[in-house]
């Protein structure tokens, strides 16, 4: 039996919300999730926070290594999640102090 392969790219992702708060997930299809986020179709906690600004996001190619980043980014204060935004690399500041 062949191994299954997946194509896809799986996206982590930052969400500006109106009011400045941010929000992060994980996607293989970031314009479709886009989409849903701001018609209100998404995530509960972006419900009538929008409109949404993607901020962020990064490709992995397995589902795993998403899945990973997007629970460091989730621990990361606002100040190092800035930090990302900005262009640092997610390695460099999760292993800045908090």
């Amino acid at each position: 039996m062949k191994k299954f392969k997946r194509r896809d790219v799986f996206y982590v992702y930052i969400l500006e919300c109106q009011k400045g708060t941010y929000y992060t997930g994980y996607t293989n299809n970031l314009e479709k999730r886009l989409k849903l986020h701001n018609n209100g179709k998404g995530a509960k906690y972006l419900r009538g926070k929008g409109p949404l600004k993607l901020v962020w996001a990064k490709g992995y190619k397995y589902l795993r290594y998403a899945m990973s980043a997007e629970y460091k980014i989730k621990q990361l204060n606002r100040r190092q999640k800035e930090s990302l935004i900005n262009g640092m690399r997610l390695d460099k500041v999760f292993s800045r102090k908090k």
